[in-house]
């Protein structure tokens, strides 16, 4: 892949980050890394996930990721998952492709996932080069790579993978995720607040669970977009936004009023919705970006 500036020198291909401490997990890990490290189409492991953040926590799973050069047999998969689980999904392929288990003795929940190395550095180019965004969780991929800590990778692939993510937010596609999921919340005739407004007329609670989901994911697109920072993901936004300079007013009162009101009275999630877009337009144009909310 080309086009990205080289800001830092490579990891190490022995460097690993563990930010929980607990030697019985590492251990683990470094059993599991040792198998799939065997198997040749292998490129690199690493481990991604609430266990490289700040806020891991006794409910997080370990999430690894196993990136390939070619597809890993699922035969080969199945061998190392049923050497250490007493409850293993083997190729389940409803997000990414991957297998899950719990570790028999030890109870930690192992989720690995399979990436083509081609498919990533597709998905890293797209985001810096092309500067395409998405509907929600626009920079997910970015944050994944860049915080994933190393436990295999004997060519350095994965860590100039890195390298080349440790770059300043692309202007470019900062303003393409603002423009993108922006008139989705409010302004376009399709929007979620449109939506949400016929799901009122109609009384139908589905679907005014479903736009609200979808407004928020946009939502936190924008903020992190607006902060230059890469979409972490869906859990714990409200903590990683406490890094963010630039919030709306109130965000996260008319947040928490916005999930109250989805209980108690969904029906007006509406005037909610509107308090969370009047503040968003008020932060949107201190920063020189103009919409019509509608």
């Amino acid at each position: 892949m080309q086009g990205f500036s080289s800001i830092n020198k490579p990891l190490a291909a022995s460097h690993k980050i563990m930010p929980n401490k607990d030697h019985q997990v590492q251990a683990s890990i470094d059993r599991l890394c040792q198998e799939y490290q065997a198997l040749p189409m292998v490129e690199a492991i690493v481990l991604g996930g609430s266990r490289t953040s700040a806020f891991s926590d006794d409910f997080s799973d370990v999430d690894i990721y196993i990136y390939s050069s070619a597809e890993v047999p699922v035969a080969d998969r199945a061998g190392i998952a049923l050497q250490h689980s007493i409850d293993a999904e083997i190729d389940n392929r409803n997000w990414e492709p991957g297998d899950e288990w719990i570790e028999a003795g030890s109870g930690l929940h192992f989720d690995i996932m399979f990436r083509d190395c081609r498919w990533i550095e597709q998905q890293l180019d797209r985001l810096f080069i092309r500067h395409q965004p998405g509907i929600g969780y626009s920079t997910c991929v970015w944050y994944n790579v860049l915080n994933s800590g190393i436990w295999y990778d004997p060519e350095q692939w994965f860590a100039g993978l890195q390298q080349q993510c440790r770059q300043p937010y692309p202007e470019p596609l900062r303003r393409a995720i603002i423009d993108q999921n922006y008139p989705l919340l409010s302004k376009n005739l399709s929007s979620y607040r449109h939506q949400l407004e016929l799901a009122v007329g109609r009384r139908d609670i589905i679907s005014l669970q479903h736009r609200t989901t979808a407004f928020l994911a946009s939502y936190f697109d924008i903020i992190f977009a607006l902060n230059r920072m890469p979409h972490p993901g869906e859990k714990r936004l409200l903590e990683f936004c406490a890094q963010c300079e630039l919030l709306p007013g109130s965000m996260q009162q008319q947040l928490e009023h916005l999930i109250r009101t989805s209980v108690t009275d969904p029906f007006a999630l509406a005037d909610a919705m509107a308090l969370l877009l009047e503040s968003l337009d008020q932060l949107l144009s201190r920063q020189g970006f103009s919409f019509d909310s509608g």
